[in-house]
C-alpha cells in the first residue's frame, strides 16, 4: 500500500525513482478506505533529505498513511527555503487541535547543549506533554530520543570524548516485543551522535525497558508505556551516503573527525559505503507501524487518550 503525502513535495520524485509506491492528495481522495495519520516533526536541519529517508521507510508497510509535517515555530531554519517550509510544512499551533495514530520526533544538531539552552526547547517540551494525549505511539530518534527521555524521566545524557559514528552491531535484550520482530539475534544500525544515555539510568526506572543495545555504541532502543512511546538513539532511516556526507562535511569544518566505524570497506574513506542496515530499518519501522500504531490506535482517530 501507498504514503499519502502532498502533490508537489520533493520528496515524491525521489521515491517514485526509486519505485517506491506514494499516493499523492489528489489520488487518494478518491479511495474510500481510512488511512493512518502520522505527523512528523522535523528538527533537521536540511529537512527534504530527512523527508526521503523517513518517507521511504514509511512507504515499505501494507497500509496506508497520511503524513503530516511540521516545523519549530521558534526557531528559524538556515538550510531549508521558508517557501520550502510554508508550503509543505505546518507549525504544532496548527495541529495542536487534531490527533495523531502516530508521531515521528527526528534529531536535531544540538545534542553537546543542555537541554533548557536550545531555542525551542519550551515548544519541544509543550510537544512531548502533547504527545500523551494526542498520538496512539511517538517514534523518538537520535536527539528527539534523549530529549524524550530526559523530559518524560529524567535520564540524562553524558557527553562522549568522541563521537560515535559508524555502523555497529547491536543485541536484542528481549524477544518478547513486536518492535524487534524478525531481528536478526546480531544485526546492525549507523550511529552518529556526541552524547549518550546509560544503562545504569534507565534500568531504575520502572516504566522503561531497554529493548537492544551495542557494547560499542551503547543503549539503542527503549520503550515505554506498553510502546506509546519508543525510543531510538541511533539512525536507522540513515541512507548508503549519509555518514559520509556527515563526515566529509565535519572535514571540511577542520574537526578532524574520525573516520566512521564498520562502514568504509578497510576504513577506505576514497571507497564506497556498503549498506548493511537497509532490512533492519525496513524491519523497525513496519513493526512500528503495524505493531503499536495500526494495531492500537482506535478506529476513530478522534478516541486517542
Amino acid at each position: 500500500m501507498p504514503i499519502r503525502i502532498q502533490d508537489k513535495l520533493p520528496a515524491v520524485d525521489v521515491l517514485n525513482h526509486e519505485n517506491i509506491f506514494v499516493m499523492t492528495e489528489s489520488r487518494a481522495v478518491a479511495q474510500d478506505i481510512r488511512p493512518l495519520k502520522i505527523v512528523i516533526l522535523n528538527l533537521m536541519p536540511i529537512k527534504k533529505t530527512t523527508e526521503v529517508h523517513l518517507l521511504r521507510l514509511l512507504s515499505n508497510s501494507a497500509l496506508q498513511i497520511e503524513v503530516d509535517l511540521i516545523h519549530t515555530a521558534t526557531y528559524e531554519s538556515k538550510n531549508t527555503a521558508s517557501e520550502h517550509l510554508s508550503t509543505f510544512y505546518k507549525t504544532f499551533d496548527e495541529i495542536k487541535d487534531k490527533k495523531y495514530d502516530g508521531m515521528i520526533i527526528t534529531g536535531a544538531p544540538v545534542e553537546t547543549m543542555d537541554y533548557e539552552q536550545v531555542q525551542y526547547w519550551d515548544e519541544i517540551r509543550e510537544i512531548f506533554n502533547w504527545t500523551l494525549g494526542h498520538v496512539t505511539s511517538t517514534l523518538h530518534i537520535c536527539w528527539g530520543a534523549q530529549a524524550g527521555l530526559y523530559h518524560h524521566y529524567g535520564i540524562p545524557k553524558y557527553k562522549m570524548d568522541h563521537k560515535i559514528s559508524g555502523v555497529f552491531e547491536h543485541i536484542c535484550r528481549t524477544t518478547k516485543e513486536p518492535i524487534i520482530r524478525g531481528f536478526d539475534d546480531r544485526f546492525l544500525a549507523p550511529h552518529s551522535r556526541h552524547t549518550e544515555i546509560r544503562r545504569e539510568d534507565i534500568e531504575p526506572v520502572e516504566d522503561l525497558s531497554i529493548i537492544s543495545e551495542s557494547e560499542e555504541a551503547g543503549i539503542y532502543i527503549v520503550m515505554a508505556r506498553q510502546g506509546r512511546q519508543i525510543f531510538v538513539t541511533g539512525h536507522a532511516e540513515y541512507d548508503p551516503l549519509t555518514l559520509k556526507e556527515e563526515y566529509e562535511r565535519d572535514l571540511e569544518k577542520g574537526l578532524n573527525p574520525c573516520i566512521p566505524r564498520n562502514y568504509f570497506p578497510g576504513d577506505d574513506p576514497t571507497q564506497l559505503p556498503k549498506v548493511s542496515w537497509r532490512s533492519h530499518a525496513n524491519l523497525l519501522f513496519a513493526n512500528w507501524l503495524n505493531y503499536y500504531v495500526y494495531q492500537m490506535t482506535p478506529f476513530n482517530v478522534e478516541d486517542i487518550d
